[in-house]
């Protein structure tokens, strides 16, 4: 096989398997602190089946936006699972350095008590599913994905390296989502839809 017939296929394969709102997430089977005392427990897409899933891509442990957004999202969980949605964290870090880090007193920048599992994406393969793998330092940038409960993304939004994330506006996309209906600009949970 040539060098070029390999670089057109890597770009055929990529085409195929992105993520894309409106279709099938992309699967994945990784690595993950669902149990924090062997971490022999993988995390599937298939786990989330029946639920709405909130996937949250960041770039490392042990940084600075980083736990701020983790433990926003933990601190609220019971908001989101009332609406039927679980949240997962995910980095190319190890699940070893994730274990690490959940362990660590959030006043010394950890984010001990998180209430959700991280998963390990080391090699960044569903990262780069998703179109947000910085390729150079193999880490992801800040992605958001909401997955509905047939598994397929409804929802997604990419954040440079230094912004972090809202659960408030995780929480109002997620009820207008479920709402099954057309939400107008600026859209709160209780208001009507739009009538057509």
């Amino acid at each position: 096989m040539s060098a070029t017939a390999t670089a057109a296929e890597l770009v055929t394969e990529k085409v195929v398997t992105f993520a894309k709102v409106g279709k099938p997430a992309p699967d994945f089977d990784l690595p993950s602190t669902k149990n924090m005392e062997t971490l022999a427990e993988n995390v599937k897409l298939s786990d989330y089946k029946g639920k709405w899933l909130v996937l949250l891509f960041y770039p490392l442990d042990f940084t600075f936006v980083c736990p701020t957004e983790l433990t926003a999202f933990s601190d609220r969980i019971e908001e989101l699972n009332g609406i039927g949605a679980e949240v997962l964290g995910i980095s190319t870090d190890s699940v070893h350095s994730h274990r690490a880090w959940v362990k660590t007193p959030r006043d010394k920048n950890g984010i001990e008590g998180l209430a959700y599992p991280l998963a390990s994406d080391v090699g960044g393969r569903l990262a780069a599913k998703y179109n947000i793998l910085v390729e150079e330092s193999n880490i992801a940038l800040r992605g958001l994905f909401i997955i509905n409960p047939e598994g397929v993304l409804q929802y997604s939004v990419v954040h440079d390296l230094n912004i972090g994330r809202s659960v408030d506006e995780t929480l109002r996309v997620l009820q207008g989502l479920q709402t099954g209906g057309l939400c107008a600009a600026d859209w709160t949970p209780g208001q009507e839809n739009l009538k057509v």
